[in-house]
């Protein structure tokens, strides 16, 4: 059970570390707190969990940042002894109330906010019913309505979304969250159908250089190199096949208009061939 210490409202701001957190401080998010503070002065509390090896910061890792930039020398905080799930519990429920996070962020905290709840209750990860099972389907009722509403979809789609979180890795995540395109559901579905470790790797990898546009099509490019799988088609010879057939299977009458419409545009196209230029 969480244990709040009251007695303590402040704390040195240079003692609070900031480690072992799910998601790392964003500089944009610290730049446009430093600002506000500067111009209205630090509002409200962060907190701290207090362990026997020091402080830690649960919710305010932004704020804390920033005051350090600024070069305050305390922080107002509210500081508690917790356990190694509740103080996930606490980061965790603090990001999902949020209104900034991706699907890749909603999927990963959510997948492990399940795990927080099922190591503070294991009967729920038995199966066994009762009081626990009760809270926690009740509760996490109330957390998917509210992330429906924000993202504008049902809360069975919530519940997909935490199915695919809870097949990424601490390692998976970090790297598509520096992805260069936003990593959509379909993508997460499909890197939790992955099985070879191998493969997840390279399927990851290539999703957050931005060398594959999809998961889907990563994971055809991984088996067309193992020899698994035919190479994927390029988009130029996609267009050519398609143009190829609908030619195929036209009848002269059809041939004919399509010339009487397109044949200047040909004509041209053939003439700039015949000049060397292969565009």
């Amino acid at each position: 059970m969480i244990e709040r210490l009251s007695t303590i409202i402040e704390l040195p701001v240079n003692t609070v570390r900031i480690e072992d957190r799910l998601r790392e401080v964003s500089p944009s998010g610290v730049a446009t707190l430093v600002e506000a503070i500067r111009e209205n002065g630090f509002v409200g509390r962060i907190t701290v969990r207090r362990k026997k090896d020091g402080d830690y910061v649960l919710d305010g890792a932004h704020r804390l940042t920033a005051m350090r930039e600024l070069g305050a020398e305390t922080i107002p905080c509210d500081v508690v002894r917790c356990s190694d799930a509740e103080a996930a519990m606490f980061e965790i429920d603090g990001n999902l109330a949020g209104a900034d996070m991706s699907t890749l962020d909603e999927a990963y905290f959510l997948a492990r906010r399940r795990e927080a709840v099922q190591k503070l209750h294991p009967e729920l990860k038995q199966g066994i019913g009762g009081a626990a099972a009760r809270w926690f389907q009740l509760n996490f009722s109330s957390l998917a309505q509210s992330i429906a509403e924000k993202r504008g979809v049902t809360e069975r789609q919530v519940y997909r979304i935490m199915a695919a979180g809870s097949k990424l890795t601490a390692r998976d995540y970090q790297l598509l969250r520096g992805a260069p395109k936003p990593i959509a559901l379909a993508d997460l579905i499909e890197i939790g159908k992955i099985e070879e470790t191998v493969e997840r790797y390279d399927v990851v990898e290539a999703l957050a250089a931005g060398s594959a546009k999809s998961a889907k099509a990563a994971r055809k490019a991984y088996r067309a190199a193992r020899g698994d799988a035919p190479a994927p088609i390029s988009d130029r010879d996609q267009k050519l096949s398609r143009l190829l057939d609908a030619w195929d299977r036209a009848g002269k009458r059809e041939r004919r208009a399509f010339l009487e419409e397109r044949g200047a545009e040909v004509a041209a196209l053939l003439g700039a061939l015949d000049q060397g230029d292969a565009e």
